[in-house]
Formats: structure tokens, C-alpha cells, sequence
């Protein structure tokens, strides 16, 4: 199959029709960057859940199911994740393969929960970042920003969800809470929303249409229900919360990608209990932008904000313009980034000695073989 012959040429997605996969987001630049695959006879799809080294894949003809096997990088930051958009193996191969990924315009990633200098990526592709946080329990405002930091890094528009906005006893308690989060996500939009009856629903379906949206938080946020009021239907399995300490049981264990009658897609995921930073300094910079903003006028362009004199920051802290849990979360991120960018470069620095070990041993071996004779 050719490129002018294939039904995914660019003039397929200028036509009067829709394309196939427009749905899912499939646009024009996608459709640029497929022509050489085309040219193979390979089809496009978009990655809607992988499972233990398979993935299901929508394409024009339905969803698939494909191996991975054939995209197995070294990078754990190349491996095929829900929202990838692919090449696979036309239909009537045995064993379908992915044969590659289309270029990801963004990535949500965290470190491993092995606390190696390696990330996991979540959801590729992502638009908006929607990050659940349940009214059911007292709000963690270091967790959102912990969140927030990640989202932005992964080059998504955060969304903060204050979810089970029904348990809030009143509208003026919830109004404090939406203002504690704001506190937390300066340039974020914050919802109060109740996926049982309804409240805030319309608002954020209409934030989230027409991109790629991914759904984040911990077990017990109201992530599935909240899926299954976007989607219009039960598509997720819900559990209740666990009355003793409010924290819920993993209803997702797989990341899924669903389509939203709203417009847009959505993908859930699983119920994170450890959500480390990887490689996030611009995201947590962006999160505590006040602070960044004050150290401009810091005497010393290299202030720890710790003592130094001339610090704007700690002449704002005792001014209260700065609150001290603001200067708490912003010192612990950036500690926690640098540690795992130490990780991160050791790793690195290892991964070098044994290339030049192995280099030199083999140039010891050549001389050696040139000395006595002996074949190469």
C-alpha cells in the first residue's frame, strides 16, 4: 500500500466526511506524521489500555488487540502507554505488532515506586491534567501541589476537582475549600463538583471537550464515578470508601481511554498512593510562581531562602504575604526533585564507566591478540 492509496492520507482528514479517528483526536499534524508508516502498509491507532506486554488499539476498523513486544526500548520512558498514538501491523498479521510510536506531545510521568532514578509514564498525549481530590476527608493542599507539579511538567493544563462536593455540609464550607485549593493552584481552575447529583458536571464536560484528558488522584477521590458521570454511563467499576479512614480500595488497576458524548476522551487510572516527582523543577516552579516571583528581588541570586540577608522571601514570610506551609511544600519538592536528579545522574555516570570498561577491555584484548598472534 501506498501513501496516495491509503485511506489515512491527508486529504482523507480534509474531506467533507470525518476521519475515522477524529473522535479519539486524530487531526492533521497526526495525519503528517503517518504518511511514511502509510507508505508501509501499516495502520494508525490510538492506545486505549496495556496489559502485561499487549495493548488494546482503536483504529478505523474498531479496537485490537496488539503485542508490544516489537517496542521494547531500554528507555522505560519509550515503553507504549494508554493515549500513544501508533503504527501497527495491518489486519490478517499473526502476531499483530505496534511497530512504532507517533511523536508525544505530551507525557504525565512520575518516578517509579521502586524509588529508582527511572519514571513511569502515566498517560501520553494528555491535554488537561484532572486531578480529584474527594471533599469526604480533609484536603491534603501538599498532595495537590505535589499533583500539580507533575502535571505541569508533562506540558498539560492542570484541572483541580474537589469531588463528593455533596458530603460538604453547606455552600459556605464549600466555598472555603475551593478557596484553600486556589490558595494551592495559582492559575489552576478549581470545581466543586457531585458526580451523584449532578452539581458542577456540565461545567467541567465542557472544560474537558474536544482534547485528551487524563483523571488522576488517590483510591477514594471518586475518580470512577466521576468517569462514569462524564461518560454518561457505567463504564468504571465503583467500591465504597472505607468508613474508618475514608480511603478506598483500587477500582481501576489498568489506565483506560473512553470517549466523553461531550466531545474529548478521558483516560482513568489507578489510584496512585505514591506520587514522586521526576525531573520537575519547571512544574514545581510553576506551582509556587509567588515564590519564584519574590526571589527576583533576593540580594543573592543564588538565596536558599534560609538566612541570608537580603532574602525577599523570608522578608515576605514575616510580612505574612507568604504563608510558611507555602514555603514548607516549595522547599520539600524541590529537595525531593534534586534527590532523585542526583539519582538520576549517578545512574548515568555508572551506565558511562561501563561502556569505557568494556571499551578498554576489548582494546586490551586487540593488543593482545596483535602481540601474541592470536586471531581477532
Amino acid at each position: 500500500m501506498n501513501s496516495s492509496s491509503s485511506p489515512f492520507s491527508s486529504a482523507s482528514f480534509s474531506s467533507a466526511s470525518p476521519h475515522p479517528l477524529a473522535a479519539y483526536g486524530w487531526d492533521a499534524e497526526r495525519e503528517s506524521e503517518f504518511v511514511p508508516y502509510a507508505g508501509q502498509g501499516l495502520l494508525p491507532g490510538r492506545v486505549v489500555r496495556v496489559d502485561r506486554g499487549q495493548c488494546d488499539v482503536v483504529t478505523a476498523d474498531g479496537v485490537v488487540r496488539a503485542d508490544t513486544e516489537f517496542v521494547v526500548p531500554r528507555d522505560p520512558m519509550k515503553v507504549v502507554c494508554t493515549g500513544d498514538w501508533v503504527a501497527l501491523d495491518p489486519e490478517g498479521a499473526d502476531p499483530r505488532y505496534v511497530r512504532t510510536l507517533l511523536p508525544r506531545r505530551t507525557a504525565f510521568v512520575r518516578s517509579t515506586s521502586s524509588k529508582r532514578s527511572e519514571g513511569q509514564i502515566l498517560a501520553a498525549n494528555v491535554d488537561h491534567a484532572v486531578i480529584a481530590v474527594s471533599l469526604a476527608a480533609a484536603l491534603d493542599l501538599g498532595r495537590i501541589e505535589r499533583f500539580l507539579a507533575l502535571a505541569w511538567e508533562s506540558g498539560a493544563q492542570p484541572v483541580v476537582v474537589l469531588t463528593k462536593a455533596d458530603l460538604v455540609p453547606d455552600a459556605v464550607t464549600t466555598a472555603y475549600l475551593v478557596a484553600d485549593a486556589e490558595a494551592a493552584a495559582p492559575g489552576v481552575q478549581v470545581l466543586a463538583v457531585s458526580a451523584e447529583r449532578g452539581e458542577g458536571m456540565d461545567v467541567l464536560a465542557a472544560l474537558l471537550g474536544g482534547g485528551t484528558s487524563v483523571l488522576l488522584g488517590q483510591s477514594g477521590a471518586g475518580k470512577s464515578t466521576l468517569a462514569n458521570a462524564l461518560a454518561g454511563a457505567d463504564v468504571m467499576d465503583v467500591h465504597a470508601v472505607r468508613d474508618v479512614d475514608g480511603k478506598g480500595r483500587h477500582t481501576t488497576t489498568t489506565r483506560n481511554l473512553l470517549v466523553l458524548p461531550a466531545g474529548g476522551v478521558l483516560i482513568d487510572t489507578p489510584g496512585l498512593r505514591g506520587v514522586g516527582l521526576y525531573d520537575a523543577e519547571a512544574g514545581v516552579g510553576q506551582v509556587f510562581a509567588e515564590i519564584e516571583a519574590l526571589a527576583e528581588g533576593c540580594r543573592f541570586h543564588d538565596c536558599a531562602h534560609d538566612a541570608e540577608p537580603g532574602c525577599a522571601v523570608l522578608a515576605a514570610l514575616g510580612d505574612g504575604t507568604l504563608a510558611q506551609r507555602r514555603l514548607d511544600s516549595y522547599r520539600k519538592l524541590l529537595r525531593e526533585n534534586r534527590r532523585l536528579a542526583a539519582r538520576t545522574d549517578a545512574r548515568l555516570r555508572d551506565e558511562m564507566r561501563r561502556v569505557w570498561k568494556m571499551r578498554g577491555a576489548q582494546g586490551r584484548a586487540a593488543m593482545e591478540a596483535k602481540r601474541g598472534g592470536w586471531p581477532l
